[in-house]
């Protein structure tokens, strides 16, 4: 073994694990302190607990349909069984039934009411079933009489209407902690009769970028310069993430300025995250600054992981109310891996989200890759469902460092520790990215 791997070895020994340093940060954080919300205030948010119908939705026995509420009895005159693509099966009668229209019911009516043998109510979708109905005939099967009214086809016992609880049950869980409020489930709980739901508030996350050679975006680099990509890159994955992002922008490498306005910012957030300035190199201000404990400043501890890209990763608090601080590498490839693997999942856990981890898959690999041994590496992918079941997933080009592959992975390969290379055609294990959330 020559100097240079003897070398690279005892380095990789030195790297904490990834899932190692991902247990021991997540296991220092809890998720926000609950809130009763209003319905409409609590969209978007996680809930706290679960959600159980207080009352049966439909609350009572209605016409699901325009038409005629009628007994089934009255239409089951001789005839065949036939059936029709979007009614379903139906008694095609060889002669019409005559019944009388006793009333018209809306969805506003309110006065209980009784069918006798042989009548039938003109009811709307959503108005109250008359006691003894069983069926509502389609406007279109009838005569669409208003004093009497010829029906034309016989539907089966049942067609048409919809019983109170059908569809929730009192004491049915309609959603479980851990799960976001979407609009579907604001309209489930608002018809359930539930006004205010306990949800986590969305975490506050304060996005900063650090270093004397950022430039702001609207230019190109000069040398010297870089332009600020990754404050924008990171609040817009925050909030893809479930929180509310607030972009500070560029920070000097001052000492002072670098941890007064961290301090200043735990005013406002649940989450600091910082990109650049992890290293050990004479340039790597902010790993300095916020390795040093003060009285009520919090500090952070900064570990090299096994991860490609971006060893070096930074957590811990800051400000006398002891705000969690996440510190990623300044590369922007690397900022946005260390994301994904460290920032999001303690979103989420804020969030009270579950799961707090992007789903993985099983994928055949179409083309070798290597991987540099001892470390976990992350590589943008472009996934694809196959006929017959199961992914392929195939390696974008240039690895994890390039935006262009970044923006346009649908997944991230994933390879191990000891893999070093990853034959086409085997078994690998892929992150699938979904942006909406």
């Amino acid at each position: 073994m020559t100097a240079t791997a003897d070398r690279e070895a005892a380095a990789s020994n030195e790297l904490m694990p990834l899932a190692e340093y991902l247990g021991s940060v997540l296991r220092r954080l809890r998720a926000l302190p609950p809130l009763d919300l209003d319905l409409t205030e609590a969209h978007g948010n996680v809930l706290a607990a679960d959600v159980i119908a207080p009352h049966p939705f439909p609350a009572f026995d209605q016409a699901a349909i325009d038409g005629y509420a009628a007994r089934w009895e009255d239409l089951a005159g001789a005839g065949r069984i036939g059936s029709h693509p979007s009614f379903g099966q139906f008694e095609s009668t060889a002669r019409s039934i005559r019944l009388n229209v006793v009333g018209d019911m809306g969805a506003a009516h309110w006065r209980p009411v009784r069918i006798t043998p042989g009548t039938c109510f003109s009811v709307a979708a959503g108005a109250p079933l008359p006691i003894g109905a069983d069926v509502v005939v389609p406007i279109h099967w009838t005569d669409q009489g208003m004093a009497a009214v010829e029906i034309l086809h016989a539907p089966k016992r049942g067609s048409g209407v919809r019983r109170a609880g059908e569809e929730v049950a009192v004491g049915q869980v309609l959603a479980v902690a851990g799960s976001y409020v979407t609009p579907p489930t604001v309209a489930l709980f608002a018809a359930s009769g539930i006004g205010h739901v306990l949800v986590r508030p969305s975490p506050r996350v304060v996005v900063v970028a650090t270093g004397d050679e950022l430039v702001d975006v609207g230019r190109p680099s000069q040398p010297g310069q870089v332009v600020d990509a990754n404050s924008h890159a990171l609040t817009a994955a925050a909030v893809e993430a479930g929180a509310m992002g607030f972009r500070i922008g560029i920070c000097d490498d001052d000492p002072e300025g670098l941890r007064g306005l961290l301090e200043d910012q735990t005013l406002r957030a649940d989450l600091i995250i910082t990109t650049g300035g992890t290293g050990t190199g004479p340039g790597d201000m902010l790993r300095r600054v916020l390795s040093r404990p003060g009285p009520g400043r919090g500090t952070v501890e900064f570990i090299d992981v096994a991860l490609s890209p971006g060893t070096s990763l930074g957590f811990g608090t800051v400000g006398g109310e002891e705000v969690p601080v996440v510190c990623l590498p300044g590369e922007p490839g690397a900022a946005l891996i260390g994301f994904e693997v460290l920032a999001r999942p303690v979103i989420r856990l804020l969030a009270g989200a579950e799961p707090v981890f992007r789903p993985g898959i099983k994928a055949h690999l179409l083309e070798t890759v290597s991987s540099p041994g001892g470390l976990r590496e992350f590589r943008p992918a472009h996934v694809a469902e196959r006929r017959g079941g199961g992914y392929t997933v195939q390696p974008l080009a240039g690895g994890p460092y390039t935006l262009s592959g970044l923006a346009e992975a649908n997944g991230l390969l994933v390879l191990g520790e000891r893999v070093t290379t990853a034959a086409a055609g085997s078994t690998v294990d892929v992150l699938l990215i979904d942006r909406r959330r």
